[in-house]
């Protein structure tokens, strides 16, 4: 996993029934390096019936794992209404069901744990309003945005760019949300993940509730032993969040979901654009690193780019052993034969340009692997390892 990017901060209830340790809450003062998430509840994972994924890609009964919870948190750590508990069940009875009637569960409720859900100390968007000032008076700006929401009169404002530098000495744009914004959008989220939670892939470990880059590596380290894997595959996706394509991903999301409304205020996050030194630029393809939605719409894009299709290759195409661990748009794919991971790193390619998408030369490499891969290069007559190129 090359870089970690806006992490997930929460805090829990006292009455939560929870299969972990609470985190403290903290506000981060350096907030243009996080986003502004949610607090979010620990879940089961999925429920596969091939074992090859889960059984090799994770340690069974480790403190590190998720343990399936009794309760139905919200993002705030609160019991989940009825409503959303509803939506859940459905999602997981029916997977087909296209939802209709999602925005209905915005509240007023909602929107409340949602505010108290993003980080205090937060940068102002372009709004230019912080957390403290939207807390004056807050029943009443929440009851306004809600008829707003409701109403349609909503109106997302673009993202203000800042820059943070990488460990490359390049700089990473984050865009900042105005705060209703961050507030509408985290309602959003705590509505959509009880759909996709349900859809998500046991080895897609980024940016989900309850899940980590621990508990990633873990499963990466457990795979690795258990399984006969010999060659990996180190993948970087180039500049995956600039270069989402805005159709793709609609389409994606109406996959599972058809409620105009809601379609409507994703459609109006992603064209809102971005505000950079007081001038407006459209936003054609792409999602804000920073925004509170994007670690969701990133998920529910490589879902269908990535984890489904990936899924079919190891069963119908793979001729030895194959795990994977998807950590957002880094991903680490480890094969038993070297004709199996040379023809997946072809067909990958090949599947991402369909996307709009590419492999990050510079990240990415293919290695043989194993405590019998230095011997090997001996007896062919190889020198040190070096990563093959593609």
């Amino acid at each position: 996993m090359h870089e970690n990017r806006e992490i997930s901060c929460a805090s829990w209830s006292k009455d939560q029934d929870r299969s972990a340790k609470p985190k403290k809450r903290t506000a981060d003062t350096n907030a243009q390096e996080k986003s502004d998430c949610a607090i979010v509840p620990v879940n089961q994972p999925n429920k596969e019936a091939q074992t090859s994924a889960e059984d090799g890609e994770g340690r069974a009964q480790i403190e590190e794992n998720i343990v399936r919870s009794h309760m139905s948190p919200t993002q705030s750590g609160k019991r989940m209404s009825q409503g959303l508990h509803g939506v859940r069940k459905a999602a997981t009875e029916r997977k087909q069901e296209r939802f209709t009637a999602l925005l209905h569960h915005v509240t007023v409720d909602l929107l409340r744990d949602s505010f108290y859900a993003l980080q205090r100390r937060a940068a102002p968007g372009v709004d230019g309003v912080t957390w403290r000032e939207y807390e004056t008076g807050l029943e009443d700006r929440l009851v306004d945005l809600h008829n707003r929401v409701h109403r349609k009169a909503y109106r997302a404002q673009p993202s203000r760019r800042v820059y943070i530098p990488k460990a490359d000495g390049r700089q990473r744009p984050l865009g900042i949300a105005a705060l209703e914004d961050k507030i509408v959008q985290q309602a959003a989220v705590t509505i959509l993940n009880q759909i996709y939670e349900v859809d998500f892939k046991g080895f897609s470990y980024g940016f989900r509730p309850g899940r980590s880059p621990h508990q990633a590596l873990d499963a990466l380290n457990v795979g690795m032993f258990r399984k006969r894997v010999n060659w990996v595959l180190d993948a970087d996706i180039r500049g995956f969040f600039d270069n989402m394509s805005h159709e793709w991903m609609m389409k994606f999301i109406e996959h599972r979901v058809t409620d105009r409304r809601m379609l409507s205020l994703i459609q109006k996050w992603l064209k809102a654009g971005v505000s950079e030194d007081g001038q407006w630029a459209e936003t054609n393809v792409g999602t804000p690193q920073g925004a509170v939605v994007s670690p969701l719409l990133a998920n529910v894009y490589l879902h269908y780019v990535f984890d489904l299709w990936v899924e079919a290759w190891r069963k119908k195409v793979a001729s030895g052993d194959v795990i994977v661990v998807r950590y957002a748009d880094d991903l680490v794919v480890g094969f038993q034969h070297r004709t199996d991971a040379e023809r997946f790193l072809r067909e990958f390619q090949d599947r991402l340009a369909k996307f709009g998408l590419e492999l990050h030369s510079d990240k990415t490499r293919l290695i043989e692997f194993g405590r019998f891969a230095v011997r090997n290069r001996k007896q062919r007559g190889e020198g040190s390892q070096k990563p093959l190129p593609f």
